[in-house]
């Protein structure tokens, strides 16, 4: 078994899901190696928890949904809910040949899923430990523009990352979000205001996702006002987007264009009603994430970053906003990238991707890297 198998299991066995003896843990493996799953599975005996596990195909869940019904999702999220029900922890682990293999899933079929699921996601979310990875695929390697080993040594070495490293600057970050107001985002093609008052923030080192790397929050539901371009490109519900612009009127998004698309984007924010508000911001300062490869996971950790995110709130940051989309769209900041900056209360907290005070300088590059 390859060595970095191993290390990596230990990482979410241990220090991501924290397993306890007796603990139930739901290995949901998505088109990844049979040794990842055994090396999984061990780590979690090693702990003395036990293991249980789903195999999935990308292709079967696909032919699942676009020719369902809507009393068979029921069914299939009702049988998921009871699973889930049984156990405390949950690793995700979500390979894929072809990351649009879903693309042509109607949206009133996707959006039939989702509403179906979406209360299995926040009982795993609210109730268990959980973390969520993806694999290292030749898909995901010609996603990072990068050939197959080399991409292979990237992402043992950003999931094996040192994240208790991150804990001090994270909770001092933590520490100035709880107690700011006023948030001004500011860059090329991007203005906007909006307020975080008395919404927790919530530090993400290795518990959730891996790789990791970022705080998060919330802002007040209808405090939203201005407009952005996400400059990073994306990829959701099986469809790729460039250049995604949103204008926000009292914290709901009026209007939406993206370089093509633009019939699919509407239709995803006429998901729901809370689709046109948003359900998160969050920073990210991975030293290892540099650049976006249409991987979610990946480039929401991106060193220099932002993402605000249409759709549900989390409960440790809830600000009230409900609906089954939750699509992390990614700003970079650093200088290669346009550069800007983060107000929080009429004070530059972070310039061109570099946190500016001295609380904060632990989150910086230099520091995560142990140079």
């Amino acid at each position: 078994m390859d060595p970095r198998y191993i290390d990596l299991a230990k990482v979410l066995a241990s220090f991501s899901t924290r397993l306890k003896p007796g603990e139930r843990v739901l290995i949901d493996a998505y088109d990844i190696p049979d040794e990842f799953v055994l090396a999984l599975c061990r780590q979690v005996r090693a702990r003395k928890a036990e293991p249980f596990v789903a195999l999935r195909d990308a292709r079967i869940v696909r032919e699942l949904i676009i020719d369902g019904t809507p009393e068979q999702f029921e069914a299939i999220a009702d049988f998921e809910m009871h699973r889930m029900k049984q156990v405390s922890a949950y690793i995700a682990v979500r390979g894929s040949d072809n990351i649009f293999e879903s693309s042509d899933v109607p949206p009133e079929q996707m959006k039939a899923y989702m509403k179906a699921m979406r209360p299995v996601l926040n009982h795993r979310v609210n109730n268990t430990k959980w973390v969520v990875l993806r694999w290292p695929t030749a898909s995901m390697a010609q996603q990072a523009l990068m050939p197959t080993e080399a991409f292979e040594d990237f992402f043992f070495r950003v999931c094996t990352l040192d994240y208790a490293r991150m804990k001090p600057g994270m909770n001092a970050l933590k520490r100035l979000m709880d107690r700011t107001d006023k948030v001004h985002l500011k860059g090329p093609n991007v203005d906007l205001r909006f307020s975080i008052k008395d919404i927790p923030a919530v530090t993400c080192g290795g518990q959730y996702n891996i790789p990791d790397g970022e705080v998060f929050t919330a802002p007040v539901k209808d405090s939203v006002e201005g407009e952005i371009t996400y400059n990073a490109p994306t990829v959701y519900q099986g469809t790729s987007f460039d250049n995604v612009h949103l204008k926000f009127k009292k914290g709901r998004i009026v209007e939406a264009t993206a370089s093509g698309n633009v019939d699919k984007l509407n239709a995803i924010f006429d998901s729901d009603a809370g689709a046109r508000y948003i359900g998160e911001f969050a920073i990210g300062f991975n030293p290892h994430v540099l650049e976006p490869m249409r991987d979610i996971l990946f480039d929401e950790k991106i060193a220099g970053s932002f993402h605000f995110t249409p759709g549900q709130a989390y409960e440790q940051a809830d600000n009230g906003n409900r609906s089954q989309v939750h699509w992390d769209l990614v700003n970079i900041q650093r200088p290669d990238w346009g550069g800007g900056e983060i107000h929080f209360d009429n004070k530059v907290i972070r310039e061109d991707g570099i946190f500016i005070p001295k609380s904060l300088h632990k989150l910086n590059p230099e520091y995560l890297l142990g140079k």
